[in-house]
């Protein structure tokens, strides 16, 4: 069987899971090398017995893991994740081009008080990648305990207390995300206000993360729709010191 039919074919894992490799259109023109990979790749489904927020089991989103015959250098398997988050439903700009820097749309998890949200997060990729964890950042505004408000950054350890190389960036996005939002952890805050507001009264808490939800999470506040608006707020501003520089010569003239 040839490298391209083995991408292609029915991958049984466990009687609870099915992968299906479909054949897409720039399979052809893809590298040997990563045809190479995805013909060699291997996943698993979890077992684990952890308790939230970090909770991977059959009923969530199983981890994967790739054994990397020739790709053990970090930026190959860094290339590989990126390409795997390509080919999902995702939608995931590079920046400037750069398999190290990325943009992808995140909606909130259904059931939870983000669900309908719609959230463009950054994701930047350390050198030491997949060893090191990547850098998570929510452009548009969240309300969350362990996400700061103002620069979107996700707490570190959060991310860090689970990862492990056998984690890829899909798994950031089906796993530790939902869960984050699902089960945020409001004694040890970044953002301390959201933690205190979540102990004291839960209600207001979730009052709040729906307001910002419906003003900050929509999908006119991702890519172009938030660009423009970006554009439209500096436009305002330039006015507002426009007709500030007016007045002020009114007054002088007087």
């Amino acid at each position: 069987m040839s490298v391209t039919e083995n991408v292609y074919k029915r991958v049984y894992i466990t009687k609870n899971y099915t992968l299906v490799f479909a054949p897409m259109p720039f399979f052809s023109s893809l590298p040997i090398s990563i045809l190479y990979f995805y013909s060699n790749l291997h996943i698993f489904a979890s077992s684990s017995s952890l308790s939230p927020p970090h909770l991977i089991t059959k009923n969530s989103t199983f981890a994967s893991k790739a054994s990397y015959r020739d790709m053990s250098s970090p930026s190959k398997r860094r290339d590989m994740d990126v390409m795997k988050l390509m080919m999902t439903d995702y939608k995931v700009e590079m920046i400037n081009d750069s398999m190290t820097e990325l943009f992808v749309d995140f909606n909130g998890p259904p059931d939870s008080l983000y669900s309908g949200g719609v959230w463009r997060v950054r994701v930047d990729l350390p050198d030491a990648y997949p060893y090191k964890s990547p850098s998570i950042n929510f452009v548009n505004r969240i309300y969350h305990p362990n996400i700061d408000e103002a620069s979107g950054s996700v707490c570190l350890d959060v991310i860090n207390q689970t990862w492990s190389p056998m984690f890829d960036l899909v798994n950031i996005f089906e796993v530790f995300l939902p869960q984050l939002l699902l089960y945020p952890n409001p004694s040890d805050p970044l953002n301390r206000e959201a933690g205190a507001l979540m102990m004291k009264d839960q209600i207001s808490y979730d009052q709040k993360v729906k307001e910002h939800c419906a003003r900050y999470a929509r999908v006119e506040d991702t890519g172009e729709g938030m660009q423009e608006s970006n554009e439209s707020e500096e436009e305002n501003e330039d006015s507002n010191e426009e007709y500030s520089s007016e007045d002020e010569l009114e007054v002088e003239g007087v």
